[in-house]
């Protein structure tokens, strides 16, 4: 092994796993952001559920050598009921995603899908059962003033593909509890197999209704895409099973910035003062809820 190579994995493994953790989230998160701008730019001349299965499709064809190398026997598992309802969420996810960015400014609909934590305590609160204290609900409520401030109801603004983004957030709560369910057992690539494979399946019926063929220049682009999704999402799911999810997880909110230029630079969207003060408010919000979340050994602790 080169000299260069063996410093570097020396410097990486005297980082702390948090630190860890927080780099390769937010090198994963940078690159997922890339893969929906490449998505909204391909949107512009293919169909959305094209894309999203030609996403997939991609990530699955470049996991394979990566499974022949490691062995079939890494694709055993106890949890194929939680990758199949990590699959079935993620794919539904992009979708949402996808159609968003195809149709608003791409930093409203990133910024949107980061509204998670706020459905998070609603769900609790309201579905779950769960006691939810004062100070979580008025943040909660301040974060869903954010996400109005974006889709302006008020006036002739009005994003209606912004209720889209929201579903897709919903769908990425479920898929936030699966990762951190399957990293407690289960190796990256059995992962990121599986959650390419049932994606493929699933969307592969609303692709071939809409298919058309696509350009050389297109399919190229495509494989891009799914190269930076696979790539991006294996180093996000990587990046929360080597540190605390608690501390790790902010720095995924690094995709609204980045969004928000390439929106500028790539599609010239510029945002206006609204999409900014919404996103600010449901970052700050977000953010508090994360670090304010209980979990069971802190409820066991305080007991």
């Amino acid at each position: 092994m080169p000299a260069i190579v063996l410093r570097t994995r020396t410097a990486w493994l005297l980082l702390s796993p948090n630190v860890r953790g927080a780099l390769l989230l937010s090198a994963g998160a940078s690159l997922l952001v890339l893969m929906a701008a490449f998505g909204k730019f391909l949107s512009k001349t293919l169909p959305v559920p094209e894309v999203v299965f030609a996403r997939f499709l991609a990530g699955l064809i470049m996991v394979l050598p990566i499974v022949w190398r490691y062995g079939f026997h890494t694709l055993k598992t106890k949890k194929i009921h939680l990758h199949a309802l990590r699959g079935t969420f993620g794919m539904l996810g992009n979708m949402a995603l996808f159609f968003a960015v195809a149709n608003m400014a791409i930093g409203d609909a990133v910024t949107i899908q980061f509204s998670r934590p706020l459905f998070m305590v609603a769900i609790a609160a309201l579905f779950l059962g769960e006691k939810v204290n004062a100070a979580r609900i008025v943040v909660a409520i301040i974060g869903f003033a954010g996400i109005v401030m974006i889709t302006r109801p008020f006036g002739e603004g009005f994003e209606p593909w912004a209720i889209v983004a929201a579903g897709g957030a919903i769908s990425s709560i479920i898929v936030a509890l699966t990762i951190r369910a399957l990293t407690r057992t289960e190796q990256t690539i059995t992962i990121m197999f599986y959650f390419t494979l049932f994606p493929v399946l699933l969307s592969a019926i609303p692709a071939f209704l809409v298919w058309q063929t696509p350009s050389v220049n297109e399919l190229l682009l495509l494989v891009l895409m799914g190269a930076l999704g696979i790539a991006g999402q294996t180093m996000f799911t990587q990046g929360i099973a080597t540190g605390e999810t608690s501390f790790v997880l902010p720095f995924d909110y690094l995709r609204i910035v980045i969004a928000f230029v390439l929106g500028v630079v790539w599609f010239s969207e510029v945002p206006i003062l609204w999409s900014i003060a919404g996103a600010a408010t449901i970052v700050v919000s977000s953010i508090y809820l994360l670090r304010t979340e209980r979990h069971p050994r802190q409820d066991r602790e305080a007991r």
